[in-house]
């Protein structure tokens, strides 16, 4: 069974925020999932990579940062300390940035793949070159 796209315009926004945030630093992969017919507790996840340690805790200060200047706060940050995966809850909107080898690991995207993507195109890159995922090679 498909999940409907039935996440809220706010958390979509957020979302897409969270996302520009962190594919502007250098994130790859970066897949936004409505998972609000799944759960209750959150409409959106969004998922990103990165190579290292470093550039995981770049990532999630951008996304903060920028959400923070959205007036949106996280309600919780795990994993910080590891810097291999850390996951912000901003309630509405679950943000998980993780090490590319986490991400292999764990496969997130295959647990939710009933879900709905919500689209995402990195707008930093030149027109017609893909999203945030071409950056990968994917």
């Amino acid at each position: 069974m498909t999940c409907l796209v039935t996440a809220t315009d706010r958390a979509r926004d957020i979302a897409l925020s969270a996302a520009q945030a962190a594919a502007d630093k250098l994130a790859t992969d970066v897949v936004l999932l409505d998972v609000s017919e799944r759960l209750v507790i959150t409409d959106v996840f969004v998922i990103a990579s990165a190579p290292n340690e470093r550039q995981v805790e770049s990532i999630v200060e951008a996304v903060e940062e920028r959400l923070r200047r959205d007036g949106v706060k996280p309600v919780r940050r795990e994993g910080e300390r590891e810097g291999r995966w850390v996951l912000l809850d901003f309630a509405d909107v679950v943000v998980h940035v993780q090490h590319v080898e986490e991400r292999s690991f764990y496969g997130l995207e295959r647990l939710w793949k009933d879900c709905p993507t919500i689209p995402f195109v990195d707008a930093s890159l030149p027109a017609g070159s893909g999203g945030a995922g071409e950056r990968a090679g994917g």
